[in-house]
């Protein structure tokens, strides 16, 4: 069997209509089951690359490829199983959630796809299961705390059974026991994982490897606990670690899960 990349992406260039220069030549790289950190400062591109993935952006240069299949703009069907494969949680959970129940919610895409009956039931079970939100099934997903809801869109993309699991600034505005919960959930997921985020420590929580992108261009790629532990390098791209944080010790302290 033929080990196929994940993600492949290939001299990726995209310019917006006015003229601004968004992404220039990126080249990723994810093997299946890879967790990786996609950082950088505001308006290096990292929105713009991820939104490549399931061909909401296009038109540049390059190409792009989830687990061998072409993101191809033209291709309707080929778009749809793209858009199954690659499941993107957005920032504000909110802007994923919009039925009565939480069930519905989380059944909604399985059965945009035409996923009926008992299947569709086990999707909606194991996606709850897998966020540890079975019990909240039946409820208002607008009545649920806000780390709660974050979960809940988090098994809206699960029910999907995506390969590629993409996470915009999963951590932000969670409280510390939340933070931790979704943590943990996160590891336990058999799906590759890109993760967006500002939250360093988090990210080397989470993600053994880190990319870094500035001014649309890869311009580091290697262990989360060596980039972040490269003074010259944060600074030089707007990066900066929480006041006395040590990437290293933080990493050697940590406690495996159970």
């Amino acid at each position: 069997m033929i080990d196929v990349d994940a993600l492949l992406i290939t001299g990726l260039h995209f310019s917006y209509p006015d003229g601004r220069e968004a992404l220039r030549g990126v080249d990723l790289r994810l093997a299946q089951g890879e967790r990786v950190a996609l950082l950088g400062p505001n308006g290096a591109g990292k929105t713009t690359l991820v939104l490549h993935l399931n061909g909401i952006l296009h038109g540049g240069a390059g190409r792009v490829k989830i687990s061998g299949l072409p993101v191809t703009p033209g291709d309707r069907a080929a778009i749809a199983e793209i858009r199954r494969r690659v499941g993107i949680v957005f920032q504000d959970p909110d802007d994923q959630l919009f039925m009565p129940t939480v069930a519905e919610d989380v059944a909604f895409g399985p059965s945009n796809m035409g996923v009926r009956g008992t299947e569709l039931a086990d999707r909606v079970d194991e996606a709850l299961a897998a966020v540890g939100m079975s019990a909240h099934r039946d409820k208002v997903p607008h009545h649920l705390s806000f780390g709660q809801r974050r979960r809940v869109a988090v098994a809206t993309v699960l029910a999907m059974r995506p390969e590629i699991l993409v996470l915009d600034e999963p951590s932000s505005n969670l409280d510390p026991a939340s933070r931790r919960e979704l943590a943990e959930i996160l590891e336990s997921l058999p799906v590759t994982v890109l993760m967006v985020t500002h939250d360093l420590p988090y990210a080397l929580e989470l993600c053994p490897r880190a990319v870094i992108l500035d001014d649309g261009r890869l311009v580091a790629d290697g262990s989360t606990v060596e980039l972040l532990s490269d003074r010259a390098l944060m600074e030089s791209h707007r990066l900066e670690l929480p006041f006395g944080f040590d990437p290293v010790a933080a990493l050697a302290s940590r406690r495996p899960r159970q």
